[in-house]
């Protein structure tokens, strides 16, 4: 056993013997929702596996931990409405699980660093207001069209209505992604959206289409619009494309520039029918959706959220801005002049969080929550719930327990999967906090 790995080991308190102990004191016929989501979580059986409980110590606070497999990949899908590629963004199951739990319709559910919006799409599938903010001003392009969505019809109309093959100035070093037919399209469209905003006439059809538009952009197969590439949350750069090329000696092919974004398109609205259509709009006209820093955010008003789900950016783990560069450049959004966080040192990390929690705890109705999703760095020698959780006690917050989820996790193995730690994949971790007065 390694060192990050015997430092995780020596936080489990209790045994795990005694945490399957202190499970049994319940009978599962005494289960109930008024018990809290705490006995829900200690309860949990859904998947066949027990929970394990443990504390976790951070600075001077002690916070109870439960770990089990609380949603999986082999659950019910999500809505298709999801199926937007975005860097780092967490699955549907993970909001739905707390959205379920600790609101009810109606109620406005908030997540801060909003991505591509999967807290605010699943939170109006269930009838929850949803509100969001993100710095990149992509997280709104994403996200907006999918809560007022167009008919299919529409969609098709309109596609083939706009001049796509007029000559067009094209930046050279695009030809290393796209066809020279496909770029003079591509060119074309993006003349199209900018015209659009800057005039103001750009409808929900037009901005659906460019949010399809934007998620076809560069892709591993013949759904997308580029040349073999890297996955599609992800554009690499010029100099790698050519490199990508050179390896696996292929030209950009010509593709069908329409028929890709009507497919996709398609497979967006496959779970959507009528009533959900007509529930997202409604929605959408109570909705809120900022493109600026969520730690100064006055547009919302004081205790007006019942639920903050979200996962912040990790230490610059991520490069945003590399990873985004393509999409910023067909919705002519010049990356110098978005301000992205791109912090490094836990320290500061932890100083701009307990920002982030004096923000929402101002907005936070009493007794709302946040459910924080974080990670860990360095092979587990960072576990940024050990800063969270200080953080959001300074910021006047209660801090109650860690749920983990662990898709790996077995009655026998690890608590917190000790092989998954030296990997780093399979388990999520939310610290749950509370606004209490």
């Amino acid at each position: 056993m390694d060192k990050p790995d015997q430092m995780l080991f020596d936080m489990v308190v209790p045994t795990k013997k005694a945490a399957k102990k202190k499970k049994r004191s319940r009978s599962k016929s005494e289960k109930s929702p008024s018990l809290g989501l705490a006995d829900d979580l200690l309860h949990f059986d859904e998947f066949g596996k027990e929970t394990v409980t443990f504390d976790i110590q951070a600075g001077d606070a002690v916070v109870p931990a439960y770990v089990n497999e609380f949603w999986t990949a082999g659950q019910r899908q999500a809505n298709k409405l999801h199926e937007v590629s975005y860097r780092a963004c967490f699955k549907p199951q993970l909001p739905k699980f707390f959205i379920d739990r600790l609101t009810k319709p109606g109620d406005r559910v908030y997540d801060p660093f909003m991505g591509r919006g999967t807290t605010l799409i699943e939170a109006a599938l269930l009838g929850r207001v949803p509100l969001g903010c993100d710095i990149n001003p992509l997280s709104t392009l994403l996200t907006a069209p999918r809560l007022r969505i167009p008919d299919l019809d529409e969609l098709e109309s309109r596609l083939a209505s706009l001049d796509l093959d007029k000559p067009s100035l094209m930046p050279e070093e695009l030809r290393h992604f796209y066809h020279s037919k496909v770029l003079t399209k591509l060119c074309n469209l993006r003349q199209y959206f900018i015209e659009r905003r800057q005039s103001g006439t750009n409808d929900t059809v037009d901005d659906w289409i460019q949010m399809v538009a934007t998620n076809r952009l560069t892709g591993h197969s013949p759904g997308f619009f580029s040349v073999y590439t890297m996955p599609p949350n992800q554009a690499v750069s010029v100099e790698s494309q050519k490199k990508i090329n050179e390896k696996r000696n292929q030209t950009p092919p010509d593709r069908d520039v329409r028929a890709i974004i009507l497919k996709k398109s398609r497979a967006l609205l496959k779970g959507v029918d009528d009533e959900m259509r007509e529930q997202l709009g409604r929605l959408a006209e109570e909705s809120l959706l900022l493109s600026q820093s969520c730690d100064v955010t006055p547009e919302i008003p004081d205790a007006s959220v019942r639920l903050v789900v979200t996962s912040p950016p990790f230490l610059q783990i991520v490069a945003y801005e590399t990873d985004n560069w393509l999409r910023c450049w067909f919705n002519g959004i010049d990356t110098k002049e978005v301000a992205l966080w791109q912090i490094r040192k836990p320290e500061a990390w932890q100083a701009k969080m307990t920002d982030v929690f004096r923000e929402l705890n101002r907005l936070l109705e009493p007794g709302g929550y946040v459910a924080f999703e974080v990670g860990e760095l360095d092979r587990g020698k960072t576990r940024l719930e050990e800063l969270v959780i200080p953080a959001g006690l300074d910021a006047g917050l209660k801090v109650d327990l860690v749920v983990i989820n662990d898709q790996n996790f077995t009655k026998t193995s690890n608590c917190w999967g000790i092989s998954n730690q030296s990997k780093g994949t399979n388990t999520n971790r939310i610290v749950l906090m509370r606004k209490t007065s």
